[in-house]
């Protein structure tokens, strides 16, 4: 949370959540403040994610999420509060204090903010370090292989592409004045033995640590800020010692393969403005394919997508062309990755190249018109699965006919709607020549196991009276005025009126009892200047309401308007108390208490003359 006056405060108030949550979202205006679009935290087909313009805030009806600038980063990024912060900062050209404390909401959260802001630098410094490895005289094998590849000097520059020296120890040398020992065994990029010598103070044996790429071309990775964060390494030895053709970074603080997807840096606005990427599966591939002029072109590094790749590709298009190697391996590659994309409902098509061409070899061989061409001929991602399994399975005996239709119902189970599953399985029968009536009862049985979708969280039963007090006590004194109306709207004739509605409800007590007590209870201890409610201390039930409610401001708040909403509340006030009064008086008329019988049917008849008054 930002507190008034800090660094976070500062970066907040020059910040329009609407043009940082849009580059996450594709935003469309609806009313005169609001924004909508596809929530990005959750699965969904109808827009159900909006953000507020003048408030500053965003929430959504379908999985309940909601909140400010920061916790959106936050969440969507999968990083703290400070690195959220810093983010946000850099894209407003803030300068950023050096203390990750200052923006921190705790002691751990800068402790961890610090050590990936000190892992983002050391890969920078690493990457750099690569790069001038690559030029180095020790480097001219490595750039006799990329020559023969094809990568042109600026295609080099573009990707950083770099060399690690076969010595193990060039790079600790050159990062250890900068970086202590445990912030370079963090990192990754070193393995590590015992080394002879004393203990040390702190009783630890002394390590010797070194280099793990080693010998190789190095292909930095970045997340899709494009910050550096891991790191390819492509041997240039053969023989047993070179180890794996291709080793990556492990896991690390500021690396989780998982949530990466190679050069959608680059990519993102290209594929923003296209509506569509195209997915190959190995950096090769993915520089060659960028440097042909396709900028929207993405990799997977050799993995099947994960939930959080497809969550984060679906923030720029939910179109793709895939185009893994021609051969089975890259078949079955393709059908895992594009498992979770059919799930989440991606129009998904396929290009394949001519036998034995990777993307990379075809650019080179056909050029890159004739890969432009193929783009335009990609197969719709079924039609490809049939023809796949056509060829495959002898689909003119029987067995054949029960594998093909094996191999394509898992596919076809995963696709969200029931009509485009019922269409796919009519074409699929009549091209495999079998009988659909007993294809759509198997798809059908299976279909009745899917998962559920998200469903919104139940909202509490808060009547339209507590609603707009909930509104006016979240105005922060700016009450509005009707078209014509009498004109008081000046400032201190607004917050009067408000202190009279916080009068009536702390005095008479008028929220007790109600649906929403608890968010009418701490919007007033949250003070007349609360100017960020959401920031408030509450619930996420109440959260979720103050949220829902301040995104569906449909009607100016007036004197009148409040008016009938105290006057809603004190009628309801009077209703519970003629309940309770019923209760007291048939115990009264039970026990025989002429006295209490008298008094309490007393009090009946004022209530029920208060309650007569329109």
């Amino acid at each position: 949370m930002s507190t008034p006056g800090s660094f976070a405060d500062t970066v907040k108030q020059q910040a329009d959540i609407v043009r940082i949550v849009g580059d996450y979202v594709k935003l469309k205006k609806s009313g005169a403040q609001n924004f909508t679009g596809l929530c990005p935290f959750h699965t969904e087909k109808t827009p159900s994610f909006s953000v507020h313009a003048t408030r500053q805030f965003y929430h959504c009806f379908g999985c309940g999420v909601s909140g400010d600038v920061f916790s959106f980063v936050q969440k969507v990024e999968n990083i703290t509060f400070p690195e959220a912060v810093r983010a946000i900062a850099e894209k407003l050209g803030i300068p950023v204090p050096r203390s990750a404390s200052s923006m921190a909401d705790g002691p751990g959260e800068a402790q961890e903010a610090k050590l990936r802001a000190a892992l983002l630098d050391l890969h920078q410094r690493a990457c750099s370090f690569f790069e001038a490895q690559l030029r180095a005289p020790e480097g001219a094998a490595a750039r006799e292989y990329l020559a023969g590849r094809g990568l042109s000097q600026e295609t080099i520059s573009t990707f950083r592409i770099g060399f690690a020296p076969d010595s193990g120890f060039p790079l600790r040398d050159s990062l250890k004045k900068a970086f202590d020992e445990e912030l370079l065994k963090a990192s990754g990029l070193f393995s590590w033995k015992e080394a002879d010598g004393q203990p040390r103070a702190n009783g630890q044996k002394p390590t010797a640590l070194y280099s793990k790429f080693r010998n190789r071309i190095m292909f930095p990775i970045a997340n899709d800020a494009g910050k550096i964060i891991a790191f390819t390494g492509r041997a240039l030895g053969t023989d047993d010692k070179a180890g794996p053709k291709y080793l990556n970074s492990p896991e690390t603080a500021i690396y989780s393969k998982s949530r990466v997807l190679y050069n959608l840096d680059r990519a993102r606005e290209a594929i923003r403005k296209l509506d569509y990427a195209i997915l190959v599966e190995g950096q090769m591939d993915c520089i060659a394919v960028f440097a042909a002029g396709f900028h929207n072109v993405i990799a997977s590094s050799g993995t099947a997508f994960t939930e959080a790749q497809v969550r984060l590709l679906a923030r720029f298009s939910k179109k793709i062309v895939v185009n893994f190697d021609p051969d089975a391996a890259g078949a079955a590659a393709a059908e895992r990755s594009l498992a979770l994309l059919v799930g989440e409902d991606f129009e998904i098509k396929v290009l394949t190249l001519d036998a034995g061409l990777d993307p990379d070899l075809f650019l080179r061989k056909r050029g890159r018109e004739a890969y432009a061409d193929a783009l335009k001929g990609s197969q719709k991602y079924f039609d490809y699965l049939i023809d796949r399994a056509r060829a495959t399975f002898a689909v003119k005996t029987p067995e054949g006919k029960v594998k093909a239709v094996n191999f394509l119902l898992p596919h076809i189970h995963r696709v969200p709607s029931r009509i485009a599953r019922d269409e796919l399985a009519k074409e699929m029968a009549q091209r495999l020549g079998i009988d659909s009536a007993v294809l759509m009862q198997d798809l059908r049985h299976a279909a009745s196991t899917r998962s559920s979708t998200v469903k919104p969280p139940a909202e509490p039963p808060v009547t339209d009276a507590e609603r707009i007090l909930i509104r006016a006590l979240a105005a922060g004194g700016q009450l509005d005025v009707e078209p014509g109306g009498n004109p008081a709207s000046e400032p201190a004739e607004q917050l009067d009126f408000q202190r009279q509605v916080r009068y009536a409800l702390t005095t008479e007590r008028l929220h007790h009892g109600q649906a929403a007590e608890s968010l009418l209870e701490a919007l007033l201890a949250g003070g007349e200047e609360a100017a960020d409610p959401i920031a408030l201390p509450l619930s996420d039930s109440d959260r979720r309401l103050l949220a829902s409610t301040l995104l569906r401001e449909d009607e100016p708040l007036t004197p009148d308007l409040l008016e009938e909403a105290l006057q809603a509340l004190r009628r309801r006030h009077l209703e519970r108390q003629r309940l309770q009064l019923r209760t007291q008086i048939a115990e009264a008329e039970r026990k025989n208490d002429a006295q209490a019988l008298a008094r309490l049917m007393q009090e009946k008849v004022e209530l029920d003359r208060a309650l007569a008054i329109p």
